[in-house]
């Protein structure tokens, strides 16, 4: 199938005239028009009918056109893989403030050059970034899907890197003096984790962690942000939270609250990067190197049951290895 004919099938859809669409692609109206006649040939259909304002899908068009974008997204995605620096490395973290944004911030000021666009999905369930990625929409998403066997046969998933959890308290709190706290001595202390949304990879993580160590993790409640969970544990005496080491919160200093290591075993959340099995986008080699000088837990580390660390780090560096090969070879 001719690639530039679905991609003049696109291009007409949203700009919703041949003529603008010609102008865009840089060729004749005729030619657009002879592009999408041999495409309808080809697919035995009309795809568009001509209105007074330029042109509307039919039926077969509207079915055709998920699939044509995915088909031109694909073509330009192998195209630009092979050349370094024409469009910027997109990015999907969980959140802003989250460990992956400060990681990756510290890649940033460290090489200012490098051309990154982060984004944030705002998904909870990661089958969701997984077909961004397959898709092309964006280059690599820090999610894990804890059953690697599900993945697409074009996406892959490696280990990221490690984040250790500390307890976040006030001055109330009971363990807000403490300077170390082993898993024990959680017991029986309210975790309060709001928004704990099903089917997400955080769901089975705390799962686990309530299990393996008797916690008493309560995700009850609506999730009204960072900033009303601060204030509740400012002024309580018996609530607490969990919070990446990495994680980037701030709050106001009359709050004074106290964020407190876990050891003997540290709790480690490991966070995982999903990418194309193919057509890397060149900028990720240098993120994927970055990621795997960052300091890791202690040997005494509690982590999930699906977290396969030694695995993927195995995977992370064939994957650094293969891309470094493209690198040479298109240079």
């Amino acid at each position: 199938m001719d690639t530039e004919a679905l991609r003049s099938f696109v291009r007409a859809v949203e700009l919703g005239q041949l003529q603008r669409a010609a102008d865009e692609l840089g060729v004749t109206q005729q030619a657009v028009s002879k592009r999408i006649a041999a495409l309808e040939r080809e697919l035995e259909v009309r795809l568009f009918t001509r209105t007074a304002r330029g042109v509307e899908l039919t039926l077969d068009g509207q079915a055709l056109l998920p699939h044509a974008r995915s088909i031109v997204t694909r073509v330009e995605r192998a195209v630009t893989a092979v050349k370094p620096g024409s469009r910027a490395l997109r990015i999907d973290v969980l959140g802003l403030r989250s460990a992956q944004a400060v990681v990756l911030h510290d890649y940033w000021r460290a090489h200012p050059e490098t051309e990154l666009d982060v984004v944030t999905l705002r998904v909870n369930d990661p089958r969701v970034a997984v077909a961004a990625v397959e898709s092309g929409d964006i280059d690599a998403s820090f999610r894990t899907v804890t059953d690697q066997t599900t993945l697409p046969p074009d996406v892959h998933m490696i280990h990221a890197f490690d984040s250790p959890l500390e307890l976040l308290v006030g001055p109330r709190h009971p363990l807000a003096s403490a300077r170390g706290l082993t898993p024990p001595q959680l017991r029986k202390h309210r975790i309060w984790v709001p928004g704990i949304a099903p089917r997400s990879e955080w769901a089975e993580f705390y799962d686990q962690l309530a299990t393996d160590f008797d916690l008493r993790i309560d995700a009850t409640g609506p999730n009204f942000g960072n900033e009303v969970l601060q204030e509740t544990l400012a002024g309580s005496a018996d609530v607490a939270t969990l919070v990446g080491a990495r994680d980037r919160y701030i709050w106001p200093t009359s709050y004074d609250l106290r964020r407190i290591p876990i050891v003997n075993p540290t709790f480690a959340y490991p966070l995982s990067l999903i990418l194309p099995r193919t057509n890397v986008h060149p900028g990720l080699r240098a993120i994927i190197n970055h990621l795997g000088s960052l300091p890791t837990p202690p040997d005494s580390t509690w982590r999930p049951s699906w977290a396969t660390t030694s695995r993927s780090h195995h995977g992370r560096q064939q994957l650094s290895q293969r891309t470094a090969a493209r690198t040479s070879s298109t240079g």
